[in-house]
């Protein structure tokens, strides 16, 4: 990724597929084989994306699919199509790719060798879903400009928008956007580490507990703490970004600083975190958010609930559905097996029952809390 200019200029990618340069994109596979493997590349008759690759050992069907061409910084986004132009420079030809379908689509049908592999009937119909984080966000029941919060090892803020923007700015910004399950439809976002970032504070800070005991003996003594934790200032980022080394930086530590305080403190610069990442989605989409909401593992711990709706000022809504990306991609298995006529209908079928968690007083405390934490981040 760090030399993809000597084929096309990054700024032309970007804002033709709208995907942000991460090392693992498809794009730089590609470019791999081409450079490495080239009898690989001369020699094949059809690449799949995994979803499709598992497709095809079931049905032998050779079909790929759109949300997951979204994602490969390849496509060109506004098309819902590989960009002629990436292809021709990266000197692939696109009949690799073969064609291009939607979710809910058919591809097939079980074999009878898959059939007597797997136990699944023969003739069982298959139907195409693709990338997960757009079929989370469909299944979390967010409608446009909703912003949804998937908070697991890494955090995923998306929001699905009519318009998206690609600018250099935007680059800048660490956005990515992508083909929404739904033609015509962008999900713009940001991701970071998330729980992945606590759960080496717990290894380290509470290593005599596991399982719901530690997250209850942790969010208890967070609690007790006082907004701003002591003074303790925590930048999030313990991880390598690809491109450079970056190292998660904790500031403010005393000879009396305790390990609630610090578990505070890092929920808190999550919380900042998310509040950046926010603010950056509304002005790409250009649409004020009236509320979060908030799937995944990490939407289970009530402190860090109230610290994002408090530090974003927004409230942040819970649903009864955890596994949102399951949820969503079987709304369009019922749309192409025609157990609904859309996808949009077989989610008018789902009891959400959302919980609503309002900001707190604490807000305004959190607003110059956050403009101290944006001046540290600039400092380091």
């Amino acid at each position: 990724m760090n030399h993809i200019d000597k084929y096309i200029p990054l700024e032309e990618v970007y804002k033709c597929s709208g995907v942000y340069p991460y090392a693992f994109n498809t794009i730089n596979k590609m470019i791999w084989f081409k450079e490495n493997r080239p009898d690989i590349i001369e020699k094949a008759h059809r690449f799949l994306f995994i979803p499709s690759l598992l497709i095809h050992k079931l049905t032998g069907s050779l079909l790929n699919e759109s949300t997951m061409m979204g994602t490969s910084m390849m496509a060109d986004l506004k098309k819902r199509d590989f960009s002629n132009k990436i292809l021709k420079t990266l000197h692939l030809d696109k009949e690799i790719f073969g064609p291009i379908a939607n979710p809910g689509d058919k591809a097939g049908e079980v074999t009878l060798e898959s059939s007597q592999i797997t136990g699944i009937p023969q003739g069982t119909p298959a139907f195409l879903a693709g990338h997960d984080t757009q079929f989370a966000i469909f299944g979390s029941g967010a409608q446009l400009n909703q912003p949804v919060l998937s908070s697991g090892t890494w955090e995923i803020l998306m929001t699905r928008s009519k318009s998206f923007s690609a600018s250099q700015h935007d680059l800048a910004n660490n956005l990515t956007t992508e083909a929404d399950s739904i033609p015509d439809v962008y999900n713009i976002g940001q991701n970071w580490l998330g729980s992945g970032v606590l759960e080496w504070f717990s290894r380290n800070f509470y290593p005599e507990l596991t399982g719901d005991q530690l997250y209850q003996k942790m969010i208890k003594d967070a609690e007790q703490e006082l907004p701003g934790a002591q003074g303790i200032t925590v930048d999030p980022a313990f991880y390598d970004d690809g491109s450079s080394v970056n190292s998660g930086t904790i500031t403010g530590l005393t000879i009396g600083t305790k390990r609630g305080q610090l578990y505070r403190a890092f929920l808190e610069s999550l919380a900042f975190r998310l509040r950046e990442g926010l603010e950056a989605l509304e002005t790409a989409g250009n649409f004020k958010a009236e509320r979060i909401i908030c799937v995944g593992g990490g939407s289970k711990n009530k402190l860090w609930n109230q610290l994002r709706a408090d530090i974003c000022n927004t409230p942040i809504q819970l649903i009864d559905q955890k596994e949102t990306t399951v949820l969503g991609a079987s709304m369009f298995v019922f749309a192409g097996a025609g157990i609904f006529k859309s996808a949009e209908e077989a989610r008018k079928n789902i009891t959400y029952n959302p919980q609503v968690i309002y900001p707190s007083d604490n807000r305004k405390v959190y607003d110059q809390l956050y403009s101290n934490y944006l001046t540290f981040k600039k400092s380091i």
